[in-house]
């Protein structure tokens, strides 16, 4: 807690973190059900990402990798994941606290976070990246989108709670 008082987005954005966390878990235990697949957003300049050299000179400031067929050896551990992806017909490893994730996505569940990047310790929020890939908008707060439509890649819907269906 801050002198000023309760800093109630950063308890929220660190239990959305712990659930991407379990929930990413449960698909390197089981694998992804039915036709989920995970659009996940993170910043490349955290410093506790792992990345190969090629893939941070491509994105300097922030990257969306996509887990849906293609990803190998998924481990998740209490402060980060890692998982092998192919680029280019490579297979590549990266590593991603969960400190450093911008956002995260399944469009088969119509499912949206968004996310300020932490520095470790979660001292401070990062400041958000200059440019982004394709697939990812710009940094807002962690807000859960729940919407009757499907969000296009990257596009976070906003959760109204006030909306029913």
């Amino acid at each position: 807690m801050s002198s000023d008082g309760i800093d109630y987005q950063s308890f929220v954005e660190d239990a959305l973190r712990a659930a991407v966390s379990r929930l990413l878990a449960e698909v390197a235990a089981q694998g992804l059900p039915g036709e989920h697949h995970f659009y996940i957003g993170f910043h490349t300049g955290h410093p506790e990402v792992t990345m190969p050299r090629s893939l941070r000179d491509l994105y300097p400031d922030e990257m969306t990798i996509i887990l849906q067929h293609q990803y190998w050896n998924l481990v998740v551990e209490p402060e980060a994941f890692s998982v092998e992806l192919s680029f280019n017909g490579s297979r590549l490893r990266l590593g991603v606290p969960f400190a450093a994730l911008t956002m995260f996505a399944d469009p088969s569940a119509e499912f949206a976070l968004r996310f300020r990047p932490r520095l470790p310790g979660g001292a401070a929020a990062l400041p958000a990246p200059a440019s982004t890939t394709e697939a990812a908008a710009p940094a807002t707060p962690a807000t859960p989108a729940i919407t009757g439509r499907r969000p296009g890649p990257g596009e976070v819907i906003r959760f109204d709670p006030s909306r029913r269906k």
